[in-house]
């Protein structure tokens, strides 16, 4: 079984520190006028909203200047996240993750994994200044891990799949992974891969929002660790 977490709004929250860094970045390179005005954020791969702000300034993207706007963005993030207070794990969410890592120990066929749409180094700079650790998650996909040109979330979710068959040498039905997240985007991730799809609405996305989306369960946070454990090892949603 695989336990995917997204991490944005999911396991934590910084306070928009990755947005405000996107823009300071952008701002670094377009001018200090730019906006990011009608650039969606949400659930979506950091490689794909990069690609929305080089078409707001209406600048063509080459791999050293995608590698240049990355690495702004990278500084402008450490900055944002050492001067806020607002850097917390959502309810729930340490609970949640200890109580599966805890029954991994038990039954060794289960992983937790990650799969968002930050960079590695962006996502583990939020992870770390949230206090959540990463070891607990052995199989992670990042945005900019999908095989496809355009990505798409849903292209990390059969990633995320022969990551775990590998690292266990064993195959895995995708009725046995489940992709819990706070957005549209990884319900429809998740249930385009036959996954089942628990969505949070700590969010931007309300929790009709995240039913009418098709998520199997949709609870307001994650505190409630032994319902949503029951949910999770029903193999019948």
């Amino acid at each position: 079984m695989l336990i995917l977490f997204d991490i944005d709004l999911t396991l934590l929250s910084t306070g928009g520190s990755g947005a405000r860094a996107m823009l300071a970045a952008a701002r670094q390179l377009f001018g200090p006028l730019f906006s990011t005005e009608g650039v969606s954020f949400a659930g979506r791969l950091d490689p794909l909203i990069i690609s929305d702000l080089f078409a707001r300034a209406a600048a063509v993207p080459t791999p050293a200047s995608i590698a240049d706007f990355t690495a702004r963005y990278q500084r402008c993030l450490a900055d944002e996240l050492a001067g806020t207070t607002s850097c917390a794990a959502l309810p729930g969410a340490l609970d949640l993750v200890a109580a599966l890592d805890l029954h991994r120990t038990h039954s060794p066929p289960l992983a937790l994994g990650i799969l968002t749409g930050n960079f590695e180094t962006t996502g583990t700079m939020k992870l770390e200044r949230c206090r959540i650790p990463l070891a607990p998650f052995e199989v992670r996909v990042w945005g900019d891990h999908s095989p496809n040109d355009p990505p798409h979330r849903s292209d990390l979710v059969p990633v995320a799949i022969r990551r775990y068959q590998s690292l266990r040498a064993a195959t895995l039905a995708p009725a046995n992974v489940v992709v819990i997240g706070d957005t549209p985007h990884d319900v429809h991730a998740a249930l385009s891969h036959g996954c089942r799809a628990l969505a949070v609405a700590t969010g931007r996305s309300s929790a009709a929002e995240l039913r009418d989306a098709g998520g199997h369960l949709v609870v307001p946070d994650l505190s409630d660790t032994p319902s949503i454990l029951r949910w999770i090892f029903d193999r019948h949603p």
